[in-house]
């Protein structure tokens, strides 16, 4: 295990330049040839003889990539196999990986995500490799499927790049290849998309508080409205909103927990509610007391978002409704000595920086708490940054 018994790291991988044989474990070995060129190997015994096989270069095969091949081989000799003859024997086709893989995984996604998921990879992928091998796909078998639509749908095929590249990882596991040819192997090969990102148009954060009075005051819908001013209020995502239900709500705690089965996070976040948030539920409570839905539409069922953008468009009002998320961030860290750490966690976002992870899982939710009605304050004309 390395020269000096421990297993290897990526970063000793990417650095080493001396020729020699470094060993990690369950037999897989880095080699370094005099002309610097890297490959895995791995040593290990078939049918009672020592064997050396193959596992690609470094370059196209990370060490956890050759870990994970490394393992699986060991298990197949262990038990009598042959791995070199069960990688050959038995491989699934790529859809009938990809049947397999959304098998596994369609318990933890949304409907949405998981309609959008396999429709993709049938539209676009199974035509070109469905019938192949995924021992036998190349990066230029997965640039094939991209390139027709890398500029012209390119959120699309970076997200089928993606799903090729899950399916990829999950036939790594298995034993059948060692290396992703949807992975970073092919990031420099694809050509940069012909436009820059258009973002989400958000308001100042000054002007939000005239755009809910404006909203407040409009002929549509007491649900919409009332769920637009409940989403600037939390600053939460729009199907966050748009589906919230009272089992969710604890009104005496001023809390709202949304399971993890909606969030974008897949975990689950509870927002504290501000007191201005409660009289605004009180409110839809009041418009549909029947209702499982906090906000229903006028069939009883979840809002979509078109009434809510239509809304905003029928006003005149300069942005989207997820543009309230950008707004409360910037008036967070204009207006407020908010930790960045609270800032993030009220918008749901990971918090990066171990310093900061371990601060906020003290007392993050009640700073959140002091943050959330300090904006709720703002935007009634009495809180931070509007010179009271």
């Amino acid at each position: 295990m390395g020269k000096h018994g421990r297993k290897l790291t990526a970063a000793f991988v990417r650095s080493v330049h001396e020729p020699g044989l470094y060993w990690d474990e369950h037999g897989l070995v880095l080699r370094v040839k005099p002309s610097g060129y890297k490959q895995w190997i791995q040593r290990l015994f078939i049918h009672g003889k020592r064997r050396e096989l193959g596992l690609g270069s470094v370059r196209l095969v990370t060490l956890a990539e050759a870990r994970d091949a490394a393992l699986a081989n060991r298990k197949v000799a262990r038990a009598g196999g042959d791995p070199r003859k069960t990688r050959r024997r038995s491989v699934p086709t790529f859809e009938q990986a990809a049947a397999k893989v959304f098998a596994m995984h369609r318990t933890t996604w949304t409907d949405k995500h998981a309609v959008q998921w396999a429709s993709t990879l049938r539209m676009y992928a199974h035509p070109r490799i469905g019938g192949k091998r995924v021992d036998r796909i190349t990066s230029a078998d997965v640039m094939g499927v991209l390139m027709p639509i890398w500029t012209a749908k390119h959120t699309t095929a970076k997200r089928i790049r993606e799903r090729i590249g899950t399916v990829m990882k999950w036939a790594i596991a298995q034993g059948y290849r060692v290396d992703n040819p949807a992975g970073e192997a092919i990031r420099a090969a694809l050509p940069k998309p012909g436009h820059v990102q258009k973002h989400l148009k958000a308001l100042p954060h000054g002007e939000v508080a005239g755009a809910i009075e404006t909203i407040r005051r409009s002929g549509a819908r007491a649900s919409v409205k009332l769920a637009l001013e409940f989403l600037a209020l939390t600053a939460c995502r729009s199907g966050e909103v748009r589906g919230t239900r009272w089992t969710e709500i604890d009104p005496d705690a001023g809390v709202w927990t949304i399971p993890a089965e909606r969030m974008k996070s897949r975990r689950e976040h509870r927002v504290p509610l501000s007191r201005r948030a409660l009289e605004v539920l009180a409110e839809a409570k009041a418009n549909a007391p029947r209702s499982e839905l906090v906000f229903p539409s006028a069939r009883g069922v979840q809002l979509q978002p078109t009434p809510l953008s239509a809304l905003f468009r029928d006003l005149g009002i300069p942005a989207v409704p997820h543009g309230f998320r950008s707004s409360f961030r910037d008036w967070a860290a204009e207006c407020t000595d908010a930790p960045h750490a609270v800032m993030e966690a009220a918008l749901a976002h990971a918090v990066r920086n171990k310093v900061e992870a371990a601060y906020a899982r003290s007392d993050l939710f009640e700073r959140r708490r002091v943050l959330m009605e300090q904006w709720a304050e703002y935007l009634a004309g009495r809180g931070a940054g509007n010179g009271a």
